[in-house]
């Protein structure tokens, strides 16, 4: 009994029956990047290539992603199949839910960059104010998961309609785009580390500026030459992402290097891509 009482105290223990998120290290940012691309290329893929029209993949995306959600709260712990399912369906879903308020509703894309930063805003004072953090390494609770969710449906919502504005009013092309918020991220990285940002500003800073990274890395891939691409086609795009997703997943599920637990260091911008 008493051996028993011990091993189901230790931290170790603890942490693989209650972490819900990865460690961040390279294969988060790298994983994340990719199924932001995917998120991009998977909605334009949908909407116009297969036809299935905005509004039908949306209808499709959202009851996916209640259903994947639904699941990532039934589960104990993290699990990176899981995980990483929900983070591409949700860069789908955010991608979709800017296109309909800018192309079905006509939404200015300055007032739903607006719109979005202050509703991510309010989700993290309020998360701050009820759980006193915003680490990702305390989600560890259903409340803070929802908040946790909530606050990543935002940022793809928020980089989607950012990123098409700025591609718009500076008309940079795809290729430089994707230099500035490569850029962009550099700073963030270089701030953490030599001008002490702290961690969890970093972080979601990233997180959020990985959005229109991924998606002009997309459309570089998948349109057409005149118009700047390289004219790859959006059907082998997420074919070769999606794959090299599916092999870093079953990577970290074999390894468990990315395991909250199995990590000697805690910050939440380990390895932040520069």
């Amino acid at each position: 009994m008493h051996g028993r009482q011990i091993r189901s105290n230790t931290p170790s223990t603890r942490g693989q029956a209650l972490s819900k998120v990865p460690e961040v290290t390279i294969f988060f940012w790298l994983i994340k990047i990719l199924a932001t691309t995917v998120g991009e290329t998977a909605a334009d893929y949908l909407n116009m290539t297969l036809g299935f029209g905005l509004t039908n993949t949306t209808i499709v995306t959202v009851s996916l992603l209640a259903i994947s959600l639904a699941a990532q709260f039934a589960v104990r712990r993290y699990l990176p199949i899981l995980y990483w399912w929900i983070v591409v369906v949700i860069s789908v879903t955010g991608t979709l839910i800017t296109d309909n308020l800018t192309d079905n509703l006509g939404v200015p894309l300055a007032v739903t960059a607006t719109v979005f930063a202050v509703a991510l805003a309010v989700v993290f004072v309020t998360w701050y104010l009820v759980e006193r953090t915003l680490s990702i390494h305390s989600i560890r609770t259903p409340r803070r998961e929802a908040f946790y969710w909530l606050a990543i449906l935002l940022t793809f919502a928020l980089g989607t309609a950012a990123g098409d504005l700025i591609a718009e009013k500076l008309d940079l092309g795809y290729s430089w785009s994707l230099v500035l918020f490569a850029a962009l991220i550099g700073v963030i990285t270089f701030s953490h580390y030599r001008l002490r940002l702290d961690a969890v500003v970093a972080f979601w800073a990233a997180y959020i500026i990985t959005r229109p990274l991924g998606a002009s890395l997309g459309d570089l891939l998948t349109q057409p030459t005149d118009s700047g691409g390289l004219a790859l086609g959006t059907a082998v795009v997420n074919l070769v992402f999606f794959a090299v997703i599916i092999a870093l997943v079953g990577y970290l599920t074999g390894t468990e290097v990315d395991r909250l637990e199995q990590g000697s260091r805690h910050s939440d911008v380990t390895s932040v891509p520069s």
